[in-house]
């Protein structure tokens, strides 16, 4: 990995980002360095979002993980906007020959033939339901979904085959389909999570700056939950000593708001995920950095991350079950629920197309 210094980014080219770095891909030969070649005088322009097609040939990314509780999923988006610093999917963009760090932020593939893709896979011979999860990599509400409408397509064809669909986002725009949800909701067919990680509005902007706002989210969760769709709080990562002290506030809010049932992880730092939030917290929280990594590593038997199943979510040792006992305290003591809401698999069924041959059964 390269000198934290040598892949710094600029104040103002950074700008309204939440990476600090934009180190290469841990698959590259050759590593990036930031320069001045000393022709100017002037700050570096803002970094503008750039979107790129993503011409995938299916839709639906199964997985065997043992602590995770879905078998597929859909990711409309590779990159997100949001900029979460802490983000677990960053290394993701590795894969792409770029950066985990501002590029992930800033160059966003989208796959725009989703729906086609989905309504194929669904209405293949044999398929079998379950519930498909989106939004457990990169985030389907960002910023791009509003003129881009992916997400709603997908709920179109998922709403037409009464199929399940659960949800996690951080992202307000989700009300926008709350005329889509509502219905699927009410039939056993969908469930949102609203990840809420802090009521800081000056620490969501540094830690998540184009994520919608607290305030935004506990709206979205109020909303989602009057339209019929049964909706928690996923107050996910929880940060040691940055926003661990906020775990009653966000569940009070949440119930407050609507919420059934709520979930956390702590901080997980796969990859250059690790280099890239030590170096925001030494920048943003100087501080406060030797103090929250050392908690980190506590959790995690004296390193950043520990990747083993079981452990990688909630962390070990004597902080990481202070965390877990604090959490399920307030959870039993507001009257909410775990996570493990079950929808309705038995309501599946493949729409006739103009054309299709009728059944006789």
């Amino acid at each position: 990995m390269t000198d934290p210094i040598e892949d710094a980014i600029p104040e103002a080219a950074r700008h309204g980002r939440g990476a600090t770095r934009n180190p290469s891909s841990r698959f590259e030969r050759h590593r990036r360095a930031h320069a001045d070649d000393g022709w100017t005088e002037e700050p570096d322009d803002a970094v503008r979002t750039e979107v790129f097609e993503d011409n995938a040939r299916r839709v639906i990314t199964r997985n065997s993980s043992p602590d995770v509780p879905f078998d597929r999923s859909i990711n409309p988006y590779k990159g997100c906007e949001h900029g979460c610093i802490y983000c677990f999917a960053r290394p993701t963009h590795a894969y792409l020959g770029l950066s985990p760090g501002l590029d992930f932020e800033t160059r966003i593939f989208r796959k725009s033939n989703a729906a086609s893709l989905l309504e194929a896979e669904l209405r293949r011979p044999g398929y079998q339901p379950a519930t498909i999860a989106i939004g457990t990599n990169t985030d389907p509400y960002q910023p791009l979904e509003r003129e881009a409408g992916i997400m709603r397509s997908i709920l179109e064809v998922l709403s037409a085959h009464n199929h399940p669909v659960s949800i996690v986002t951080k992202g307000a725009l989700i009300t926008r389909d709350a005329d889509i949800l509502g219905p699927m909701g009410r039939k056993g067919l969908a469930k949102v999570a609203i990840s809420l990680t802090t009521l800081d509005s000056k620490l969501c902007r540094t830690m998540e700056p184009r994520a919608s706002a607290p305030h935004a989210r506990l709206r979205a969760i109020a909303a989602l939950a009057k339209a019929g769709v049964p909706v928690g709080v996923a107050t996910s990562p929880i940060i040691p000593g940055l926003n661990d002290h906020e775990i009653e506030a966000l569940l009070e809010a949440a119930t407050r708001a609507g919420a059934e049932w709520a979930n956390f992880v702590t901080l997980r730092l796969p990859h250059e995920v690790s280099p890239l939030f030590r170096h925001w917290v030494e920048t943003h929280y100087p501080n406060r950095a030797n103090k929250i990594m050392g908690k980190v590593r506590e959790m995690h038997g004296g390193k950043d991350y520990d990747p083993e199943w079981g452990k990688r979510m909630r962390g070990e040792g004597v902080y990481a079950a202070l965390i877990a006992r604090r959490f399920g305290a307030a959870r039993k003591r507001l009257g909410l629920t775990t996570r493990d809401i079950r929808l309705d698999c038995s309501q599946f069924r493949v729409p006739p197309r103009p054309g299709d041959q009728l059944s006789l059964l």
